[in-house]
């Protein structure tokens, strides 16, 4: 299990001067080898360190986990028959509420809360107190949150990684379009597939007009109408059954009558003692009314018994006539649908496709010429695209070679190439890539080609910090950025991660001492076992604590005095760095 040492109030935590949001706290409760923790975050940058295999990452498992990302079975813990994760967000960012609104969900004090509960075999994901699904906490958490997982800076050796990046650094410009793009390109394909499916020969044409003539025909002399099979089966029901339905009625009708003894009888004779005795006494008058109503009741029930019976005499011919027409809609519901209403549609169909066929040259102009507009169209809304694209990239490529320079690529280059694709997409029919060169005098080249893990951890760390600048997503959590880096490069990465905490909230997982000095809030993870059971523990340190941990990340197992005296500098140095000042 995991405990958590805080003491830390809501109110201790401000928004980011100039922000719109934050994550505030997160709850876990029965996840993998959590028995149940809250932590609160703050602002600025929240470093996360600890020995390898302590359980860091399980914080960012976690929040993963509650927006929406796949678990394994065994997540839950050991004995529980539930796990619960809940996240906490303060934000005023009118896209955030405007989505909300849109959901008919309301916001009580700026406040996102998302929750899921896993169990054996489902999850509830909730959205402020509502049930909602994982689609829709997927959607709100993309405007609150930015997770850089261990291994994202691989998805730059993808291709269309890179227009995604560009796409989400010109979506201002981009607006709507596509949308517009995506629509037409559906159409656009619909179009296509049913021009490359019409072509027919003189021969096979004339075929299917005789098929489809015949199956029309059939179908509308049958002349069916919605809910006739239903009624007629209740008919067929009862004149299946109308022998013993007879006999039944004839044995009521007996018990009813009024023949000696029965019921019409009884309770004539009851009223007629009934009105001799209101002679002495008037109050009997409410139960001789009583008893002249059930009269009047057996009576009625009598002649709609004796009527009923009396129409059931010639059930023999209105059963075969029933049973003819029964047949009848059963043999053209296996051969056209199994309901009355899709009978209808697949007629409606087959007129249409008669339509064509008998005028087949009109419709396969027309269907060429929609063709050919949504063509058009789809190019037009394409070429748009990719000119915000070209421009857009290089403003992009311009602000991540600034990042990249910061970061110790001291003679970097880096652009972007478009090529025209030789088919549509829905995302249009650009084929872009970046492309770098890390050496003076080498050729610009593809990322792929080019880059090894830490240069790769590196640029997506530079094309983080220039899309935080133009995102209004103020959360970002970065799981072990510092991968394959060291030395002044570390330092280089630390300053970084620091500049993008002026404006955003940072939460990081590091095992570099240079970054984790860059910490304005710093937690500490730690697994203890007694021999029989294995706990974590999440603390958030104090001063000293901090130049501890820093220590122990510099020096390892022998922390010397000279150890802990770099840490101290280590830390004075990131303090007087830092161009901002955080208020607790």
């Amino acid at each position: 299990m995991i405990k958590c040492i805080q003491n830390i109030r809501l109110r201790d935590i401000d928004i980011i001067e100039g922000g719109c949001g934050l994550l505030i706290s997160l709850h876990v409760k029965n996840f993998a080898i959590i028995n149940e923790v809250e932590v609160y975050f703050k602002n600025h940058l929240n470093i996360l360190t600890g020995e390898t295999g302590a359980g860091k990452s399980i914080i960012i498992d976690s929040i993963n986990c509650a927006l929406g990302a796949k678990v394994s079975k065994g997540i839950l813990r050991t004995g529980a028959d539930y796990a619960l994760v809940t996240l906490v967000f303060e934000t005023k960012d009118e896209a955030v509420h405007e989505a909300m609104s849109s959901l008919d969900i309301p916001i009580e004090d700026n406040q996102i809360i998302i929750s899921r509960k896993i169990m054996p075999n489902r999850s509830i994901y909730k959205l402020n107190g509502e049930n909602v699904t994982g689609s829709i906490i997927a959607s709100i958490a993309e405007l609150l949150i930015d997770i850089h997982g261990q291994h994202e800076h691989q998805s730059l050796l993808r291709k269309s990684k890179h227009l995604e990046i560009v796409d989400r650094f010109a979506k201002d410009e981009i607006g709507n379009l596509k949308q517009l793009l995506y629509d037409s390109y559906k159409a656009y394909i619909s179009l296509k597939q049913e021009f490359e499916t019409a072509g027919l020969d003189e021969e096979k044409r004339l075929r299917e007009i005789s098929f489809l003539e015949y199956e029309v025909n059939e179908i509308k002399s049958a002349a069916l109408k919605v809910g006739e099979d239903e009624e007629l089966s209740a008919i067929y029901k009862k004149y299946a059954n109308a022998h013993t339905i007879s006999e039944g009625l004839q044995a009521v009708y007996g018990l009813t009558g009024y023949e000696l003894n029965e019921a019409g009888d009884s309770i004539g004779r009851a009223v007629r003692q009934l009105i001799k005795l209101v002679e002495y006494d008037e109050e009997l008058g409410e139960i001789l009314a009583q008893a002249t109503d059930i009269e009047d009741l057996l009576n009625g029930l009598n002649k709609d018994l004796s009527g009923y019976l009396s129409n059931m005499d010639n059930y023999e011919e209105e059963l075969r006539e029933v049973t003819k027409r029964l047949d009848l809609i059963n043999h053209i519901k296996q051969k056209y649908g199994s309901q009355i209403e899709q009978i209808q549609e697949y007629l409606f169909e087959c007129e249409k496709k008669l339509e064509r066929y008998r005028d087949y040259d009109a419709y396969m102009d027309r269907i060429g010429k929609s063709l050919k507009d949504e063509e058009a169209r789809l190019e037009g809304l394409s070429g748009r695209l990719s000119d915000i694209r070209k421009r857009k990239a290089k403003e992009l490529t311009a602000k991540i070679k600034e990042a990249l320079i910061a970061l110790n690529f001291l003679d970097v280059k880096f652009d972007m190439i478009f090529n025209k694709s030789n088919s549509y997409s829905s995302n249009g029919f650009d084929d872009a890539e970046f492309i770098i060169s890390t050496n003076p005098g080498e050729e610009l080249k593809p990322l792929s080609s080019v880059a090894s893990g830490g240069e790769l951890s590196r640029i997506m760390l530079g094309i983080k910090s220039v899309l935080a600048d133009n995102d209004d997503i103020e959360t970002l959590i970065f799981d072990e950025i510092d991968t394959g880096i060291s030395g002044r490069t570390a330092q280089k990465v630390s300053e970084q991660l620091s500049d993008i905490a002026k404006h955003h909230q940072i939460i990081c997982i590091t095992h570099l001492a240079q970054i984790a000095a860059m910490a304005d809030q710093h937690f500490i993870i730690e697994k203890q076992t007694d021999g029989k059971s294995t706990e974590t523990i999440i603390k958030e340190l104090d001063d000293d604590k901090i130049i501890d941990e820093l220590a122990r990340i510099i020096g390892g197992a022998a922390i010397t005095e000279r150890v802990i005296d770099n840490a101290k500098e280590m830390k004075e140095l990131a303090n007087t760095s830092k161009k901002y000042k955080i208020e607790n």
